[in-house]
């Protein structure tokens, strides 16, 4: 499907997403660094070997663009995410190795993707977990919703304020095992860790769960699997 709809098209979709960057070296660079890191600040600066304060004004370019959105933590680096999970598809796969695309060799392409495919989706399937959850929540609307993060690398995929003040908390795992009990433990390890009171627990799980964590569910741990997903599309 990559190979159809992306690569063989590739000319066609280079001059639209050039449009959005206008073929920016230093935009490019900077893109491909969020694409392939966890987006922390730093972190992409390091990756895109810029200076800061040339990053800065490129990365404040991009947001307006509707590109890039910036994200803050409470004592940790800000992090950058793309608005569209294509394009992010298209700096970490595509844009870096363009020149053998371009001549019809799509060898680095598969190898790039089979490398880093989990991860790429892993976060795909986070960011539509917490709109799942936006969506599921009605009872007890949930009013801000991001990942949590600390820079000594502690991180929990949802962290949620409702309208009532309760905090939720949850860990996305797309993998074709059932996610067992050990994964409500760690996720509590996490946020006793980061000094987080959690109110709800959320798990969210491609291949569903053992039938010790399901015996558990309740007001305080609420479970989802692909399924639940169904509300999305609707």
């Amino acid at each position: 499907m990559i190979e159809k709809l992306i690569l063989t098209d590739y000319t066609y979709i280079r001059n639209d997403i050039t449009e959005l960057t206008d073929g920016q070296p230093l935009y490019h660079s900077i893109l491909s660094a969020i694409a392939l890191s966890d987006g922390k600040l730093h972190a992409v600066y390091k990756r895109a070997k810029v200076e800061e304060g040339i990053a800065e004004k490129a990365i404040e370019t991009l947001r307006e663009r509707g590109i890039l959105r910036q994200k803050r933590c409470k004592g940790a680096d800000d992090k950058l995410f793309f608005t569209s999970p294509f394009l992010r598809f298209w700096f970490a796969f595509i844009s870096p190795i363009f020149k053998g695309i371009r001549d019809g060799d799509y060898r680095e392409v598969q190898e790039r993707w089979e490398r880093h495919a989990n991860e790429f989706t892993n976060q795909t399937f986070k960011e539509l977990s917490q709109d799942l959850l936006r969506e599921s929540f009605k009872e007890e609307p949930i009013m801000e919703m991001s990942e949590y993060w600390q820079n000594d690398g502690l991180e929990i995929d949802i962290y949620g304020l409702t309208k009532s003040k309760k905090r939720v908390v949850g860990l996305c795992k797309y993998s074709n095992n059932k996610v067992k009990k050990s994964e409500l433990t760690r996720l509590q390890e996490l946020c006793t860790k980061a000094n987080i009171q959690a109110d709800i627990f959320v798990l969210v799980a491609k291949k569903g769960f053992s039938s010790e964590l399901k015996s558990l569910k309740g007001e305080q741990l609420k479970l989802y699997t692909v399924k639940n997903f169904k509300a999305l599309v609707e």
